[in-house]
């Protein structure tokens, strides 16, 4: 389950319905999904697919999107460092961003305009939309693995552009490894400002 962590605000949002009203103003979707014998680990890219099948036709329907695909990265990845280096810059994209996570875990970190950085800490089961021209940027957790469903409009469109006055490198992500997430009460932030 997505948890919402406000560093600037030493806050964070666990309720699956106060995140959906949290990051609603910035245009932002969260649903949580059953994923609960959907697909194994070992699921094919086409097997995923037809697995959540009804809910893409919905996504695609609401957002315009035309085509949907699979995304798998994990330490053993050729070339993942710079893979996600691309992505760990704050940026925007000319469409939106829309990932639902099938297994893994990760971060994603927003900037708005109308209020502070947050970080979307997203799981098995998230969907979550970072909406065009907003400035982000994304982070794996320590596993350094994750799978999800992506949906495009137009792939070229999902190009990273890079924002001139990036406030990335002031928060350094804290992603907790898979089998240890912290008691609610727990300091630990999964997105850390460096004063």
């Amino acid at each position: 389950m997505a948890r919402i962590n406000i560093p600037d605000e030493k806050r964070e949002i666990t309720d699956s319905q106060e995140i959906s009203d949290f990051l609603a103003p910035f245009g932002i979707w969260y649903e949580n999904w059953d994923v609960a014998g959907r697909v194994g680990d070992d699921a094919t890219n086409e097997e995923i697919l037809a697995a959540y099948d009804a809910e893409i036709v919905r996504l695609k329907e609401r957002g315009g999107f035309v085509t949907a695909d699979v995304i798998a990265v994990n330490r053993d990845t050729p070339n993942l460092d710079a893979m996600l280096a691309k992505f760990s810059k704050e940026h925007t994209h000319r469409e939106d961003e829309i990932r639902f996570t099938v297994h893994g875990r990760g971060i994603f970190h927003v900037n708005p305009d109308n209020g502070p950085v947050f970080g979307i800490l997203v799981e098995s089961g998230d969907l979550v939309n970072v909406p065009a021209g907003a400035r982000h940027w994304f982070d794996l957790c320590a596993d350094r693995q994750i799978r999800c469903i992506r949906l495009f409009k137009d792939p070229a469109g999902w190009s990273p552009i890079y924002v001139d006055d990036p406030v990335n490198e002031n928060y350094i992500p804290i992603c907790l490894g898979p089998d240890f997430l912290p008691p609610a009460d727990d300091e630990t932030d999964p997105v850390v400002k460096v004063e």
